[in-house]
Parts: C-alpha cells; sequence; structure tokens
C-alpha cells in the first residue's frame, strides 16, 4: 500500500470518528439522532409511580404516574420525533417538552414543562397532539390501536405538532391561553426556550407502546442569493 492510500484511509477513517461523535445539535438536517436503542432504557431516569418495561424491542408504560426522562442533554430548536401506538381510545400518555430542570418527581414537568398530550378520549384542550390544557386541538389525525407518529418542534419560543403528518397544534410564548380549572392541569407561566424530554406512564389503565424516540436539527431554509432570484 503506497503512502498516498494510507494517508487517504488515515483521513477517512478520522472523519468517521468525528462525525460519530458529534453533538446532536451539530448533525446533518437528514441524519436522526435515536434516543432509544430498542433494548435498554440506558441515557433515560426514571421518577414517580410505576415504570417503563422493554418488551419485544418497544418502550411499554406500566402503572403511573411516573416520568421517564432523557438525561443526556437539554433539547431546544430541534424536532422530537415519537412513534407509538395506544391500546385503546383512552390510552393516556404523554410526550413532555422544556423541562427546565433534571425533574426529581413527575410534576415538575407537568407544571414547569409542557405535556404533548397523547390520549384520543379528551376535549379539543385534552387531545392528541395539543399542549395539554394549553391549546386547542385544530383536528384529530391519531388513529388507535395503530402507529402514530407524533412530531413535535420546538423552535425557540414556538412549539409545532403534527400527527401523522397533519398539523394538530402551534402555540409561541404569549399567546393566550385557558385559565387553569382544576390541580390536575399545569400551572400556567412562561416555559424555558429548551429544557429536558420525557415520557409520561399514567395509570395501570393506561397502555402505550412506543418504538422510536428521535432528534433531528430544524430545517432552515436559506434566503435566495443575488443570482437565484434573477
Amino acid at each position: 500500500m503506497n503512502g498516498y492510500i494510507k494517508s487517504l484511509l488515515s483521513a477517512l477513517f478520522l472523519v468517521c470518528i468525528a462525525t460519530a461523535f458529534l453533538p446532536a445539535q451539530t448533525m446533518p438536517v437528514s441524519m436522526r439522532a435515536q434516543l432509544f436503542n430498542g433494548k435498554d432504557v440506558n441515557g433515560w431516569q426514571h421518577c414517580g409511580a410505576g415504570q417503563f418495561i422493554i418488551e419485544k424491542g418497544l418502550l411499554k408504560t406500566q402503572g403511573g404516574m411516573g416520568l421517564l426522562w432523557y438525561t443526556e442533554r437539554i433539547i431546544g430548536n430541534t424536532v422530537v420525533r415519537v412513534v407509538y401506538k395506544t391500546t385503546n381510545k383512552k390510552s393516556n400518555s404523554g410526550v413532555f417538552i422544556r423541562i427546565p430542570q433534571r425533574p426529581t418527581e413527575p410534576w415538575m414537568a407537568v407544571n414547569k414543562g409542557y405535556e404533548v398530550q397523547i390520549d384520543d378520549s379528551g376535549d379539543d384542550y385534552h387531545t392528541t397532539g395539543t399542549l395539554y390544557s394549553f391549546t386547542k386541538a385544530m383536528n384529530r389525525f391519531s388513529k388507535p390501536n395503530e402507529w402514530n407518529t407524533l412530531e413535535i418542534t420546538i423552535d425557540g419560543a414556538t412549539t409545532h405538532v403534527t400527527v401523522n403528518g397533519a398539523k394538530v397544534t402551534e402555540f409561541t410564548e404569549g399567546d393566550d391561553v385557558p385559565a387553569r380549572k382544576n390541580p390536575s392541569e399545569p400551572e400556567r407561566g412562561k416555559r424555558p426556550n429548551e429544557g429536558y424530554i420525557g415520557l409520561q406512564n399514567h395509570s395501570d389503565n393506561d397502555v402505550v407502546y412506543f418504538k422510536e424516540i428521535s432528534i433531528r436539527p430544524i430545517e432552515r431554509k436559506q434566503a435566495a442569493t443575488s443570482d437565484e432570484k434573477k
């Protein structure tokens, strides 16, 4: 093997190593960072009652109310993709975002972050894809007993949610919200632009499966150059 080939292979090796350890915020837009490996909950931590178990490569809620939260980093300016399946229309769970501190109990996530609801039996402020009790669903696109794709775009102070590719809600800090109606609803107040994320296990009666939790950077469209505008 001549010197040129050796140098080329060494350079390629270094590029591969460097790419493998890129932080998620610098990954190319086309790449998703998988936060759940299908084998265990490495990188996650649970607080509260109940638990998440691994069943045939899937995360399964068991008991509750508890919170499984991702410990490795805070997340902002990111699209969070969650692929989940409920076992009936009343199955209750949620994806928490913008949790400002490492949570020590599940109500911290409820009152200090936002819950993107998973529940097909609630009203328009408490149904799948809404920020629980903060926003009203534009429509209902989830399918009980089937795999659904929930995408949550955390873009600065704005949160945009789609279910199965269709927009359900959009909210920006400062938008009007309904008054808090009961203690189970979150406290009102501003949330941070980034934070920890987590999954809710709600109760013994609520079984939800998750097969993907991933993140990717937000794709920003660059302004056209003067040559492109001609």
